[in-house]
């Protein structure tokens, strides 16, 4: 199986370019359902050790159905799909670039959850827009259990998200076990207690929101990923997410420019747009960076062929 490693503000992405499964025809959601449904074994094996890591994100790379995209592309992590992916939308650009498939210029991504445009500027730099975002719940009260009363918004950005000020220890790096397990706490007390996004829909990221430690940032996050592992980067659509909370309380006008650090301190740059029927559209530019260009084995007699899940 071919695959190109790169990273974008830290968080890595795993574009798949051969060798995955067949999920058949139909529209893209439904092959990116059957690849959680039907090929979760592949997905840990390409991403958890021995090949891969808890917060590696996966890019399967598709023929496109529209002949205006240049590919169609389902995002996963070690425990299932993700709707879409900021950074590794940005990544998957500056791969296809870096395979000489694309050049500089505005292209058109199908993802399950809807077409994205993309714009390449550079070699390694990349305006994401992506699809609208809202807010579906403003100042939701939670009771966590070594937490006390957390308030928080539900948001949609492509997944789903609890967002918070109400941090447990400084957006510092050195506080990242804290604010995972805290995070951790938060996402089952979601669930037992019933709060979920649109639809019944499963919340299953947890953004904590604080202060910018640069000059020239806005704000600074933490954002907690589906499969436990927290998001080097601002998170493409936590970003979005919190776009979409900027926008409803009057914070942020469209067309203004909003840096976001991430808690390793690498920054997105944000802005948005509302659309003819008021939506918010996001923006979302950042920075991607190949680091590897692998063929990875799949022995039949590997004892740890469909990655370690211990």
């Amino acid at each position: 199986m071919r695959v190109i490693d790169s990273h974008t503000g830290g968080e890595p992405t795993r574009l798949i370019l051969s060798g995955g499964p067949d999920l058949g025809s139909g529209p893209l959601a439904d092959q990116a359902a059957r690849l959680e449904t039907e090929h979760s074994d592949f997905c840990a094996s390409v991403l958890l050790e021995p090949r891969g890591h808890d917060a590696m994100v996966g890019a399967l790379l598709l023929p496109p159905k529209s002949p205006d995209s240049v590919a169609a592309v389902i995002y996963f992590n070690p425990v299932g799909n993700l709707g879409m992916c900021g950074h590794a939308t940005i990544g998957t650009l500056v791969t296809l670039y870096h395979l000489g498939r694309i050049y500089f210029g505005l292209h058109r991504l199908e993802t399950p959850v809807g077409v994205v445009e993309a714009k390449l500027i550079s070699p390694n730099r990349v305006v994401v827009e992506n699809v609208a975002s809202y807010r579906h719940a403003k100042a939701v009260c939670l009771e966590v259990p070594g937490l006390g009363q957390i308030t928080g918004d539900v948001a949609w950005g492509g997944n789903w998200f609890f967002l918070t000020p109400d941090c447990p220890a400084d957006l510092e790096s050195t506080n990242i076990a804290q604010l995972s397990t805290a995070a951790c706490a938060i996402r089952d007390a979601l669930w037992t207690q019933g709060i979920t996004g649109a639809k019944g829909a499963r919340i299953d990221h947890v953004e904590f929101l604080g202060a910018p430690q640069s000059p020239q940032g806005h704000g600074r996050n933490f954002v907690l990923c589906p499969g436990g592992a927290y998001d080097r980067s601002p998170c493409g659509t936590g970003c979005s997410a919190k776009l979409a909370c900027l926008a409803e309380d009057g914070l942020l006008d469209p067309g203004t420019s909003w840096i976001q650090e991430s808690i390793i301190g690498s920054t997105y740059t944000l802005s948005y747009r509302r659309n003819d029927r008021g939506q918010v559209i996001p923006q979302i530019e950042g920075e991607a960076h190949v680091t590897a260009d692998v063929t990875l084995l799949f022995g039949k007699d590997d004892p740890y062929r469909t990655g370690i899940r211990a």
